[in-house]
């Protein structure tokens, strides 16, 4: 606040559930907070230097200064997404106060001015906006008006204000968890990856680890019938140039965002140098990061960087790219290639950003427990980073050596490293382990949802921002961390300013004997398919047995309650369902990802098969929004027929009945015509 070198970082609630939770001995912020024990020190030698004699102004200066370290400090320290120097005080008089909440009704403002207003404050914090050496707010204001026209606001839809205290927001009547999920299985192919086709329709991707992309056409919802893809005929087969192992293979494709007009697509895949001269390329543990490759051990028999990760462009065959049934196995360019040091963690999905068309690549801290050569914080390494690349223009090749990128592409321009030059150019995040199935809201972009695999205690599910830094090796999800051994060195905790997770679970959650867990992210259920589940965010245990519904409350407020739901297959699925023995819980196998199609239905890719969701009333789950209508004995059995269903099958809901009544009334005026 008053030296300008001293910057903590701003936060929202969205950043911090699982927050500092020591009390500072400073500061004392109960619960969660944004600052760690350095910054409290500092803070205190700033407030300490303010030399201010009047016990009841020098509280209200501390609780204000004290306010960085709030977890709502994002907002009560920007107007109109302009910083200030200082939070919003809270103050009754202005004009958004007509339904006042308990924090403007405090009139902090007015109450700091009053009772500071002729007390002399050395390096006062109220002066720094006007530039001025002067100790008293009588000589920089005339009036408390005045004053609190440039610090005062209100809380106000979308704003915070501080008022003395942590700030709470107003919470909502707590939201029910639903019911259960229910399934149907329509397809019994075991893929990773599922991408809708860019053309809208109802058409979608489906890639696999060894290395083959299908083009598959999805089956209405409650029709009864399989997803038509033909094993047979790939879109895509790169099965000789992709290593296949337990997490080596392809691992992500994403389609450019005008692909409709220029049939560009990417597939992420890892490749063996040994085994196919085209999977050359730099060593990640290299003497930019002070690590010698010479020293890592073997992994599984294997040497370090004998794996590659790949990034390559591809194109559609043909020159309509979305008629387009197959792709050139040809690549169009190599976009990155890195070789891995380990065999494990390195994430590998592709996505392009929604609004800013740039393609984000996970990766993870290249294996080893505990990340022992710590490349994860390391910020010249993009070993357990979310990277983010201009795929759309490429660099010099003096560019390219001068900033020492890793293929051909370029680095947007509001990258992290334009402000923090420690940062390798291409880093958007740090401080991952293993990102495993990221996503972007689909009604909300900016909530970049990112799913990361934990080592023993806890799996959590991030919020990305750019340049944050989510505390692997240092934290495992909201516990601290410390590695068995640690050859590469280690941050020290004070040095990092890790962003917490939204949600998690621990691995005692799901396996009582502390056993494997593993994450695998999802999506916000945006489908009004099962309305109960609208909004809430999705995600499970690789290992089938568990799966959790976030729920955020207030919304947009970054806070999530977490339930696990159950879960069921629908009695009449296209294919039927098999159980886990002695249990009528659905034997998926492993759950390998989640996907979502044009129309905002939401997908379950396990190792047994392609899962739906579906009504919750065809697995007699209550969900009092669902139209009592809609009823299981409309769904055709299995095998499904040959004739499509009636308008009465797929329609639900008064608009069935509207539909259904405008054909009764056509049908007898044709008939009196």
């Amino acid at each position: 606040i008053l030296d300008p070198s001293f910057s903590l970082p701003l936060c929202t609630d969205s950043r911090a559930p699982f927050q500092q939770k020591t009390p500072l001995a400073f500061c004392s912020y109960n619960g969660t907070s944004c600052c760690n024990s350095t910054d409290d020190k500092q803070l205190q030698t700033q407030f300490n230097a303010m030399n201010i004699s009047d016990p009841g102004c020098a509280s209200l200066v501390k609780s204000v200064i004290c306010a960085m370290c709030d977890k709502f400090s994002a907002e009560l320290f920007r107007t109109d997404s302009v910083p200030r120097e200082l939070p919003i005080l809270c103050n009754s008089t202005t004009s958004e106060n007509s339904n006042k909440s308990s924090q403007t009704k405090n009139d902090f403002c007015s109450k700091v001015w009053t009772t500071c207003q002729n007390v002399s404050i050395i390096s006062s914090p109220f002066a720094a906006s006007v530039k001025s050496n002067s100790t008293k707010l009588t000589d920089l204001w005339k009036s408390q008006i005045d004053f609190c026209n440039e610090f005062g606001g209100a809380s106000g839809v979308g704003s915070v204000c501080f008022a003395g205290e942590p700030v709470s927001l107003n919470s909502t009547t707590p939201i029910s968890p639903p019911g259960g999920l229910c399934l149907e299985k329509i397809g019994n192919g075991s893929y990773i990856n599922m991408v809708a086709h860019p053309d809208g329709s109802s058409r979608a991707f489906f890639s696999n680890q060894q290395g083959k992309i299908w083009l598959a056409t999805i089956p209405a919802v409650d029709s009864g019938k399989l997803l038509d893809l033909d094993e047979s005929s790939p879109f895509l087969d790169l099965i000789d140039e992709v290593h296949f192992d337990t997490e080596l293979g392809m691992m992500g494709i994403a389609f450019h965002p005008k692909f409709s007009q220029n049939g560009r697509f990417f597939v992420s895949f890892n490749c063996d140098k040994q085994a196919w001269p085209g999977c050359g390329g730099r060593c990640s543990c290299n003497s930019d990061i002070d690590c010698d490759p010479s020293k890592l051990p073997s992994d599984s028999g294997s040497q370090p960087c004998q794996y590659q990760a790949v990034i390559a462009e591809f194109t559609a065959s043909g020159s309509q790219p979305t008629q387009a049934k197959t792709a050139s196995p040809k690549e169009v360019r190599r976009i990155f290639t890195m070789g891995l040091p380990f065999t494990g963690h390195h994430g590998g999905q592709i996505l392009f950003g929604p609004r800013d068309g740039y393609l984000y690549f996970m990766m993870g801290d290249g294996g080893g427990i505990g990340d022992p050569y710590n490349f994860s914080q390391n910020k010249k390494s993009l070993l357990g980073k979310i990277i983010r690349l201009d795929i759309d223009s490429t660099s010099s090749v003096e560019e390219i050596t001068k900033l020492g990128l890793w293929g051909n592409y370029s680095i947007p321009k509001d990258n992290p490293y334009a402000e923090d030059k420690e940062l390798q150019p291409e880093i958007w995040a740090l401080g991952m382990r293993n990102p495993w199935r990221c996503s972007f809201d689909s009604a909300r972009p900016s909530y970049f949802m990112c799913a990361d695999v934990g080592q023993d205690k806890f799996e959590e599910v991030n919020i990305i921002s750019k340049g944050g830094n989510y505390g692997w090796n240092e934290y495992e999800g909201p516990y601290l961390y410390t590695p068995s051994k640690s050859p590469g060195g280690n941050k020290s905790m004070s040095s990092i300013n890790p962003i917490f997770p939204v949600m998690g679970y621990n691995h005692s959650d799901v396996n009582k004997n502390g056993g494997s867990a593993s994450i695998t992210g999802g999506y916000f259920y945006r489908s009004m398919t099962d309305p109960c589940m609208h909004g809430r965010y999705l995600f499970a245990d690789l290992y089938a047995g568990f799966m959790w519904a976030g729920t955020e409350n207030p919304e947009d407020s970054g806070t999530f309650n977490t339930s696990q739901i159950s879960f069921n297959c629908a009695q009449k699925s296209p294919i039927d369902c098999t159980s886990v023995p002695g249990s009528s819980v659905p034997a998926l196998g492993y759950i390998f990802s989640y996907g979502e199609d044009n129309n905002k239905d939401m997908y379950i890719l396990a190792s047994s098969g392609v899962y739906r969701v579906v009504r919750p009333s065809r697995c007699k789950y209550t969900c009092a929004k669902e139209n009592s209508s809609a009823v299981d004995d409309d769904i055709p059995s299995s095998p499904p027929p040959a004739s499509p269903p009636s308008a009465a099958i797929m329609l639900t809901g008064s608009y069935s009945n509207f539909v259904v009544i405008l054909m009764s009334l056509i049908l007898m005026l044709t008939s009196w015509l």
